[in-house]
Parts: C-alpha cells; sequence; structure tokens
C-alpha cells in the first residue's frame, strides 16, 4: 500500500510545503508548481527512482484534473454579471490572444527551424492539456510533447505575468484575467485565483473559449502549418 501510495504521499507533502513557503516569500519564482515541480525532479535523480515508478503511484491525482477545471465554474458563476457588462472587449481579447498564442508559437518553431511534427506539437502551446494533444495530434504532433510546452507556457505565463502587468500598465483585474487565461490556461487560472477573485473568473473564462476556438479553427491551423 505505501509503494502504491509512494508518489501520491510525495506529491502532496512537497505541495504542501511550498504553498507554505509560498504564503511567506510571496514571489512568482516561488509559485508552488514551479517550486514542488523542480524539487520532485530533483528527488527523483538523487533517489535515482524512475519517473515510471514515479508516475505509477501519482497517475491518480492526474484524474482530479478534469474535476479541478470544472470546479472553476464556481467561481466564474460568482462573477458572471461583471463579465457580462464587458462582453464585447472580453470576447475581442480571447480571440486575438488565441490567434497570437497560436500563430507565435508556429512562427517561433519555424524560425528555430523545427521539423513539422515539432510544429504541430507547439501550435496548440497556450490552450489547456487535454485539449492541446488532441489538436497536437489532429496535426501530426506529438502529444506528449505538447504536453510539455503546454507546461512551459503555463509556468511561464504564472510565473512573468505579474511583471509584464506592470511593464504594461495593465491594472484591471478582468483584463489581466483574460490575458493570462488566453496565454497560461489552468496554471496560469490558479496564480490569477490568487490574486483576484474577477482576475480568476476571467481567466476561467478565458481558458475555455480559447481551448474551443484553437479547437475549431483546426483546418486554419492545417493550411498555416503546410506552408
Amino acid at each position: 500500500m505505501i509503494t502504491s501510495s509512494f508518489g501520491i504521499i510525495l506529491t502532496v507533502i512537497i505541495y504542501f510545503l511550498t504553498v507554505k513557503l509560498h504564503k511567506k516569500v510571496n514571489n512568482p519564482l516561488t509559485l508552488p508548481i514551479l517550486v514542488a515541480t523542480g524539487c520532485i525532479v530533483a528527488l527523483l535523480l538523487l533517489t535515482d527512482i524512475s519517473y515510471k515508478t514515479y508516475y505509477s503511484s501519482a497517475k491518480w491525482i492526474e484524474h482530479l484534473l478534469g474535476p479541478a477545471v470544472v470546479a472553476l465554474a464556481f467561481p466564474l458563476y460568482k462573477q458572471f454579471k461583471r463579465l457580462k457588462s464587458y462582453f464585447v472587449p472580453i470576447t475581442i481579447g480571447i480571440f486575438i490572444g488565441a490567434i497570437v498564442g497560436v500563430g507565435s508559437g508556429v512562427l517561433m518553431a519555424k524560425l528555430l527551424g523545427f521539423d513539422e511534427q515539432l510544429i504541430a506539437s507547439v501550435a496548440p502551446k497556450s490552450i489547456t492539456t487535454p485539449v492541446a494533444m488532441e489538436v497536437a495530434q489532429s496535426l501530426g504532433g506529438i502529444p506528449p510533447i505538447a504536453a510539455l510546452f503546454v507546461m512551459v507556457a503555463g509556468i511561464g505565463g504564472a510565473v512573468l505575468c505579474t511583471v509584464l502587468s506592470k511593464i504594461s500598465g495593465i491594472h484591471h483585474h478582468i483584463a489581466k484575467g483574460v490575458s493570462i487565461g488566453t496565454a497560461s490556461h489552468a496554471i496560469g487560472t490558479a496564480k490569477a485565483m490568487e490574486d483576484h477573485p474577477q482576475e480568476g473568473a476571467a481567466s476561467t473564462l478565458a481558458m475555455s473559449i480559447s481551448a474551443m476556438l484553437v479547437a475549431g479553427l483546426l483546418p486554419l491551423l492545417q493550411i498555416l502549418l503546410a506552408n
């Protein structure tokens, strides 16, 4: 029983400790998902435990991702009236953000000389993991690599969002939420939830709609990748 629960116990303990750390040292670089991931990787390397062994005992955490995303509907419902009053700018922002997210990934990958399969894996980097993996597979990409790029985009957005909002002078909670939800999906949304309820609700909405937009734009994506 201990062996089969090793991954879950390790992950929960490390995450709990990193949450405590983040509360004491409120800095983007101490975000629990960033620090906890680094700690787990370091521990596995130091103890010579394979990722396969760790994952086999921690995979049940992955099944909680779906319910966790669905649970985000509650803060969205609480802020619905507020978000409704900004319907037009929110819709335009999400649409432009989704296009820029995909376009920037494809352009950068082409400039770096990635092959077609890797480019197809990078394209859906800004949408939530399950959808990104399906989109990548439909485009001829590699789903696990797509998931890796999604994590990089998510953690990168969560770490940099505060700094970028200060540099750009964007302080409106809904504007910040739309930007981080469109660019950094669930990981960014978790950070937005910490900052403000309206920011978290806007990020949830942006994350959901941008995923549907990118999935619906598959034919255009295929044309873009072919050129």
